[in-house]
């Protein structure tokens, strides 16, 4: 879950993990933790049409999502970080 300045709608003001409500680090605006950020707008054919979602997970709740997979995730190593 994200929050922002009220003063600045743009600018984190903290994450919070959807899973394990761990607050991560955020300093001037910047996140300094590890996190995925999922947000998804459901389209048709499906019993959520027209909904979205949005949450955050902190590095080992990913892990644990990840690890109750049926089928694994692919992964794989980037050449370039920039």
């Amino acid at each position: 879950m994200r929050v922002y300045l009220e003063e600045k709608e743009t600018e984190l003001a903290k994450v919070v993990c959807n899973g394990c409500r761990k607050e991560l680090l955020v300093e001037n605006g910047i996140l300094k933790e590890e996190c995925i950020h999922i947000e998804h707008n459901f389209g048709f054919f499906g019993t959520r049409d027209g909904e979205n979602d949005r949450f955050d997970l902190c590095e080992a709740c990913y892990e644990k999502l990840k690890a109750a997979l049926l089928v694994p995730a692919e992964t794989w190593d980037r050449k370039e970080m920039l």
